[in-house]
């Protein structure tokens, strides 16, 4: 199994890989999906893609940004690996290439969020050095609105 890792910059990049986007999100659409990029994009998103042969078996999205208490930091959004190529060590490629991003950008910290009945994601993150610093609240005010 050879595989490659790429960062993925643009709308069209990162569109080409709705397939894996739907394993998360099945009943995203092509606008909706297409819109959020096009909005992300200009605020510091990309996208870091493994892909075997032409197929993307791994995904997450990326933002950085800086926070008074945290300094300049990189966010993991949205990570994926297709469910036919799990435990084989693609989840930490993507961690690894995403701890050398935050060292490159010298980020002072890498920051995500895990749903909290996500319990094979917890294990995953603890084993790669991540631990929960505090809670993630939200109030949704429009329910129809989310993917």
């Amino acid at each position: 199994m050879i595989l490659k890792t790429v960062e993925l910059t643009t709308i069209e990049e990162m569109f080409a890989q709705i397939g894996i986007i739907r394993h998360l999100y099945p009943n995203i659409s092509e606008e909706k999906y297409k819109a959020y990029l096009k909005s992300m994009i200009p605020h510091n998103y990309i996208q870091i893609a493994i892909f075997e042969k032409e197929v993307c078996v791994g995904l997450t999205g990326l933002w950085y940004g800086i926070k008074l208490w945290s300094g300049k930091y990189l966010e993991i959004d949205n990570f994926i690996v297709h469910p036919d190529h799990r435990s084989k060590g693609i989840g930490k490629m993507l961690t690894d290439y995403v701890n050398q991003k935050a060292t490159d950008l010298d980020c002072t910290m890498i920051v995500l969020d895990a749903y909290t009945q996500n319990f094979t994601a917890h294990r995953f993150y603890y084993n790669q050095g991540y631990n929960p610093r505090g809670f993630h609240f939200i109030k949704t005010l429009n329910e129809e609105g989310l993917t």
